[in-house]
């Protein structure tokens, strides 16, 4: 594999996991309430909160945390199939 496509893959991974996840939100606030709802709305976070280290001058906060839903996880097993289909 090359880096360049290395690259193109974990780019489509991350683009494809934020624009699922927007897009399960907007979806999920328009459907009535019901399963499908429930489905496109809920998601799950895995991370940590945010931790601030304070310093006289200097101020550091660390964290990171991903919000997974249907639609992130939906489109990148999409972009995986894709990049297998195409690249392999």
């Amino acid at each position: 594999m090359k880096k360049r496509e290395l690259t193109f893959l974990i780019t489509a991974l991350i683009l494809g996991a934020v624009l699922g996840g927007l897009v399960g939100d907007i979806v999920g606030t328009f459907l009535p309430t019901g399963a499908a709802k429930t489905v496109f709305s809920k998601s799950i976070q895995i991370g940590m909160e945010p931790t601030q280290v304070d310093f006289y001058a200097i101020s550091f906060t660390f964290g990171l945390k991903f919000k997974i839903n249907f639609m992130s996880v939906l489109i990148v097993l999409l972009v995986i199939v894709y990049f297998r289909w195409w690249y392999l």
